[in-house]
């Protein structure tokens, strides 16, 4: 995927350095309204900020009041060896953990590479392709004025051709601790000025629909769960520290699995070109669904193995949306 990435804009050729990351977060008023950041993080580095049986995420959800997701071991984002890390809140508590996470994880890669820490690295963070023009604006006005105020090179990937149904692009942030902290405080800011972008907060990110086109064409699945759901987080604490119930985990939210028999004729009909309805269906209903190979049949059936995943309602909302696909072309 870094190879893909514009070079829409580049790094500023004059640094300046700053005593501090002068952030310039929003009006109060919108303050302690829910948003979320996600980004990237490899896999070796993520134990540094798990820690041994959690005490490391909990520390920093107790320090910060953030909430810290983060994708299991070999759950990658689809192109990349790396995990996921999602952080909610409010703003300031978002950016205390983005600072105390990038600073915990520039210091592990300086210990193991027993040099000093680089001052000028990298972050990759996930933003979804419908918010990425508010990043650009117009003419690419927005990004060059983030990129002059925060003195950080900020580079947006193009959409992947090469995952059907992957909505989400890179938005590569270079720099010192401080120009990235200023960067991604001017990002995360524009794009919780959508009304739409915090609300996502609480939608299921899953990656169950998205295909890879493999060879001669025949899809190969990428599949991770919920980023919104339990089965998602390596662990799940609380900013108090211990393990948390957070307000919208219900006990209906709790992980299930199902299987349906689908005849191998109609699975075309689930997929949809490229993996459209595939993806359609999982989105809207926020359940995992993964189809066996062709050849993989229900014992003594010739029917194809549908497995979804999720909580009850997600399960039963995809049931529902495969079942209209199947009987729409039939009627």
């Amino acid at each position: 995927m870094e190879s893909n990435e514009s070079s829409y804009v580049s790094s500023p050729e004059l640094q300046h350095k700053r005593s501090s990351p002068e952030l310039k977060s929003p009006a109060s008023d919108s303050l302690e309204k829910p948003t979320y950041i996600r980004f990237l993080v490899s896999n070796t580095a993520a134990g540094s900020v798990i820690g041994k049986g959690g005490s490391i995420i909990t520390d920093l959800q107790s320090r910060t009041g953030a909430r810290i997701q983060l994708s299991r071991s070999q759950e990658f984002f689809p192109g990349t060896n790396d995990r996921i890390i999602m952080l909610s809140g409010c703003i300031d508590d978002i950016l205390k953990a983005v600072e105390l996470v990038l600073s915990k994880l520039m210091h592990e890669i300086s210990v193991e590479d027993g040099n000093e820490v680089n001052p000028r690295s990298k972050v990759r963070l996930i933003v979804p392709n419908s918010f990425c023009g508010g990043i650009i604006g117009k003419g690419g006005s927005t990004i060059k004025s983030f990129i002059k105020e925060s003195q950080a090179g900020i580079k947006i990937s193009p959409q992947d051709n090469h995952f059907y149904g992957l909505n989400d692009r890179l938005v590569t942030v270079t720099g010192t601790l401080d120009e990235q902290m200023r960067a991604i405080d001017l990002i995360l800011s524009k794009l919780s000025e959508d009304p739409h972008y915090p609300q996502f907060v609480n939608v299921p990110y899953s990656y169950a629909g998205v295909y890879f086109s493999g060879f001669h064409g025949v899809p190969c699945t990428y599949v991770l769960p919920s980023v919104a759901t339990a089965a998602y987080n390596t662990i799940n604490y609380g900013p108090t520290g211990g393990r948390a119930r957070y307000p919208n985990v219900e006990k209906e939210d709790t992980i299930n699995s199902t299987t349906m028999g689908i005849a191998d004729d109609r699975i075309g009909l689930i997929v949809g070109r490229g993996g459209r309805n595939i993806t359609e269906i999982s989105q809207a209903s926020g359940a995992r669904i993964k189809i066996s190979d062709r050849g993989d049949f229900i014992p003594g059936t010739s029917d194809r193995k549908v497995t979804i995943t999720g909580s009850q309602r997600a399960i039963q909302a995809a049931e529902s949306m495969i079942r209209q696909k199947i009987a729409a072309r039939e009627n």
